[in-house]
Parts: structure tokens; C-alpha cells; sequence
């Protein structure tokens, strides 16, 4: 089980969200689950709209010598990051790490697909088989953000997509666990289906949404199963998938 946050609020350094809290996605990284297979941070640099950036890596984010001083001195208003625990069969190379980009998107995946290499063709569609064979790491997370992608590029709202992805994939495969993750900067959807996931509203210009809760931090709800999370600085809404 993979672990991942979203956040929108202020601007901070990223230390305050991925490595310094308690129960931050750095220790998360080896407890209560080991997710030991790469990590991945992406943001939005302040003031000039520019972005997102990423910094992945294929170790354990306890491993990464670098990461505390940048995270340090890095400051971001929106942010997505997550740590790693691979399906069976997929890459194990930094581009398999979230988030995944496309333009301003930021995407990532907590969960497993069963048997993702044979998909059938009517639950992967609209995409060819040029697009399959050009996806950024072999794996069930880069399959998924290839459908979410297309969706998004073609036009479709980031909440309509990520559901349309979920239906046809657990059609195919009602054993797969498919809580996804994307923000623009200025957005976050976000599906449960099959792990947990939170959100938490610290005022109205701050929302977090993460796999799991801050113990002893107050304020946090669960979202349910079976649903999609919308959400801005300002608003939260919930629906059924």
C-alpha cells in the first residue's frame, strides 16, 4: 500500500507537510507500512504560476541525503507528494515514482491492479497502441494516469475522469484498489476505492488530503468508500462513484 498527500493552503516549506510532522509521509515510509520502493514530491513554485516540479527518486525517501535541506528551503502553496510500495511486475525506476505530470496536472495512484498487463482493450480505450507503448514506466499507476490523461487532455473535468477511469477499471478488475490523487494547484479530485482516504480543512484556505489521518490532530474525516473527493481552498464536496 502506497501513501500520498495533496494539500492546498498556504505558502510553506515543504518540510512542514512531507518530512517534519509526526506522522508525516517520511515516517509513513516505514511505518505502519513499508513503502520502500521510491518517493516523489511535486509543486508549484509561488508568484509566478510556473510549474509543477517534481523530484523523484527510485530509494527509500529515508535514504535521500538531499531531501531535508531541500525540503527545507523549498516553499509551496500546493503540493503532491507520495512514497512507494510497487505492485508486483512494475519497474522499479524513478519514473515509476508519483506524482506523474501532464501540463499543470499532478497524478498519483494508491493501490494495485491485478494482472494491469492484460487489461482488455474496451476498459483501456480511447487509448492506441502508440500511447501504450510510450507510457513513462511499466506499471499499473503509469497505465492509469495514461486513461486519466487522455481524458483530461481531451477536455473532460479532473473529477469526471478520474471516476470514468475507476468504473472502467474496476469493471475489468472489481479486485483492484484505485484511490487516485491529481491537483492542478488550484484543485484536488481525488477517488477512494479500496484503501483509505482522508481529508482535513485546517481553516478556509487550507485543505489536506492524504491517505491516512494525523493522529491527535483534530478536524480530519473519512471519506468514504466508492466515492470522489473535489475539493479547493475554499470548498469540499463528496460523491458517490
Amino acid at each position: 500500500m502506497c501513501r500520498h498527500l495533496a494539500h492546498l493552503g498556504p505558502t510553506r516549506p515543504l518540510a512542514a507537510l512531507v518530512t517534519d510532522p509526526p506522522h508525516s509521509l517520511y515516517r509513513q515510509s516505514w511505518t505502519p507500512t513499508l513503502n520502500a520502493d521510491g518517493f516523489g514530491i511535486g509543486w508549484y513554485p509561488p508568484g509566478n504560476g510556473a510549474g509543477p516540479v517534481r523530484y523523484r527518486r527510485a530509494v527509500p525517501i529515508w535514504t535521500d541525503a538531499n531531501l531535508p535541506g531541500l525540503a527545507a528551503v523549498l516553499r509551496s502553496g500546493a503540493v503532491l507528494a507520495a512514497v512507494r510500495s510497487a505492485t508486483p511486475g512494475t519497474s522499479h525506476d524513478e519514473a515509476a515514482a508519483a506524482p506523474f505530470a501532464l501540463g499543470r496536472w499532478l497524478f498519483s495512484h494508491n493501490g494495485a491492479v491485478p494482472r494491469w498487463e492484460d487489461l482488455p482493450a474496451d476498459t483501456r480505450e480511447p487509448l492506441t497502441p502508440a500511447e501504450l507503448l510510450t507510457l513513462e514506466a511499466r506499471s499499473d499507476s503509469a497505465l492509469l494516469w495514461a486513461m486519466a490523461g487522455r481524458r483530461l487532455t481531451a477536455g473532460r473535468p479532473p473529477g469526471e475522469a478520474l471516476a470514468d477511469v475507476v468504473r472502467r477499471t474496476a469493471a475489468a478488475r472489481p479486485e483492484a484498489r484505485l484511490n487516485l490523487l491529481l491537483t492542478d494547484g488550484g484543485t484536488i479530485a481525488a477517488t477512494r476505492h479500496g484503501d483509505t482516504l482522508w481529508y482535513r480543512r485546517a481553516d478556509e484556505t487550507e485543505v489536506t488530503v492524504a491517505s491516512a489521518p494525523v493522529p491527535d490532530e483534530p478536524g480530519w474525516h473519512e471519506v468514504p468508500d466508492h466515492s470522489l473527493l473535489l475539493a479547493t481552498r475554499a470548498t469540499t464536496e463528496i460523491e458517490p462513484l
